[in-house]
């Protein structure tokens, strides 16, 4: 099956966002330094959902994805202004805890490894 057009246009919002995150291009205090890690779009582009991946306490990423909800405002217009699209989907942005996930897992596995059980 090919590639859908939401996938296509999920890519492109996260390139956005991602230069406008690292370029300084929102200028909130509350978000710290982080990574947008991937977008889900409905089908009809109408919502997405952007996550995002920082290290730090849980209270820091918590000041993050409310600066970056505070800012979705700004950073649809700027997406109205690159991208060729008839609607700019509505932004949320949520915590993507898959990588502290995986890291932990990492370490089970490595600490089953030294101890002999495995």
């Amino acid at each position: 099956m090919g590639y859908k057009r939401s996938d296509r246009v999920a890519d492109l919002i996260k390139e956005e966002v991602a230069s406008m995150v690292t370029f300084g291009a929102i200028k909130d205090p509350r978000i710290g330094f982080v990574t947008i890690t991937h977008v889900e779009l409905t089908p009809d582009l109408k919502e997405a959902k952007v996550y995002f991946s920082q290290i730090g306490s849980a209270q820091d990423k918590e000041k993050s994805r409310n600066g970056l909800n505070n800012a979705s405002g700004f950073i649809r217009r700027h997406l109205a202004k690159t991208l060729d699209l008839r609607h700019i989907p509505t932004i949320t942005f949520l915590f993507d805890d898959s990588l502290e996930y995986s890291d932990h897992i990492q370490k089970v596995l490595k600490d089953m490894k030294d101890g002999g059980n495995l």
